[in-house]
């Protein structure tokens, strides 16, 4: 497919602030749908206002259609009539007093006659379900209704890309839905989608390609299943593994075999259990042991010779204290939420964790283990590490 869009070697620093982009370089192929990924401050929205001359990079270059972007206010209006930008807050894009005036902004900007106007708004509001709210004023819209608005605005442009920034933020499950159906109908029709997000679950499914993007740099880009894939790495982006993913390789760990193509939707997973269910059964080896460390009464560096003693358990943190305390000992966490589940799941396999709690919360790891062993008929032995604990391995 032809590159659409690129960047090469982008960076931008705010005046008096940190670099918020440093070196980027990725490419944008016609028809794709791209999420970029990343959490609060990683730098997504900046990254997306370079797309059609909003920011302009301080080192680099951004190409549409292999060409550099020009900045001049002639080569600016027509960039962004072929890359429209929908931001996150609908208010502060719909400017009109009614939605047929704001739909039209783009197209009369542009120099289009009365009759091209007309039919460039009925055509944006029939493509996002609004043909009807014409007169209506948008501070008498939903949110989700808002967000279509701006849509409309953007299409009434017929731009080649339509990028997103955080385009589910504020609405709720359904209006979520609605607009993501929306955005894979446009990308049918022909539109390139480019989204920024910090929901996995959305992007997962979604995406035909991912780019993970932490502190203004690329930690990995590749299809959903790759970019979100390895754990480490989704945790060091400050992410979660996708649930349908996070299951699939679960079941791998404990012997099932998983297919190459990893499953999208729950659709996928029902196949592949239906298919587990019928040709295997696996062997379950004894149970590990998951230990508790109470960091509100003692020290975590004096427990640091039994860590040691036990180099392949894997640790987590419940709590903020428990995590702050691990963060101060540079100890690396393997979960940072779910943490009792996850663990369970690795007693299953016969593996060994180490769970990092305080007062509040120490409680609960005894009660849901005990819920899970009463529910199951699985015992699985869980066991406090004090500062005098025996730092002999686990026989």
């Amino acid at each position: 497919m032809k590159i659409i869009l690129e960047a090469r070697d982008v960076s931008y620093h705010y005046p008096g602030d940190r670099e918020a982009i440093k070196g980027i370089s990725f490419h944008v192929k016609k028809g794709e749908k791209v999420a970029l990924v990343g959490p609060n401050g990683a730098g997504k929205s900046t990254l997306l206002q370079m797309f059609n001359g909003m920011i302009r990079p301080g080192k680099g270059t951004i190409l549409f259609d292999n060409e550099p972007i020009r900045y001049d206010s002639s080569s600016l209006r027509q960039l962004r009539k072929r890359v429209g930008y929908v931001m996150q807050n609908a208010d502060r894009q719909i400017i009109a007093p009614t939605v047929y005036q704001d739909v039209a902004f783009g197209p009369a900007n542009l120099g289009y006659d009365e009759k091209a106007i007309r039919e460039a708004v009925a055509l944006a509001l029939r493509q996002v379900g609004m043909a009807g709210f014409e007169r209506r004023p948008p501070h008498h819209l939903s949110g989700g209704e808002k967000k279509k608005v701006a849509i409309a605005g953007v299409l009434a442009m017929d731009p080649d890309i339509l990028v997103f920034d955080e385009p589910t933020s504020g609405l709720d499950p359904s209006g979520s839905e609605d607009l993501m159906e929306l955005l894979d109908e446009l990308n049918h029709e022909g539109k390139t989608i480019f989204i920024s997000t910090h929901d996995v679950e959305l992007a997962y499914p979604w995406a035909d390609r991912v780019i993970l993007l932490l502190d203004g740099k690329i930690l990995e880009e590749n299809v959903p299943a790759v970019a979100f894939g390895d754990p480490e790495l989704v945790r060091k982006a400050h992410l979660s593994v996708p649930i349908l993913l996070e299951l699939s390789q679960e079941l791998g760990r404990r012997g099932f075999a998983q297919p190459e193509q990893k499953p999208r939707s729950v659709l996928d997973m029902i196949h592949i259990l239906e298919n587990l269910l019928q040709h295997k059964t696996c062997c379950h080896p004894s149970p590990g042991t998951i230990s508790v460390f109470n960091v509100d009464e003692g020290d975590l560096s004096s427990v640091s010779a039994w860590m040691q003693a036990r180099p392949d358990i894997c640790v987590g943190a419940m709590g903020t204290r428990a995590k702050m305390c691990a963060a101060k000992e540079n100890l690396s966490l393997a979960f940072t939420y779910g943490v009792i589940d996850k663990c369970i799941l690795r007693a299953l396999r016969g593996q060994d964790s180490l769970i990092l709690t305080t007062n509040a919360m120490a409680a609960r790891v005894g009660a849901r283990v005990e819920a899970y062993c009463k529910e199951s008929g699985t015992t699985i032995c869980v066991t406090p590490v004090t500062s005098d604990s025996d730092t002999g391995s686990r026989e």
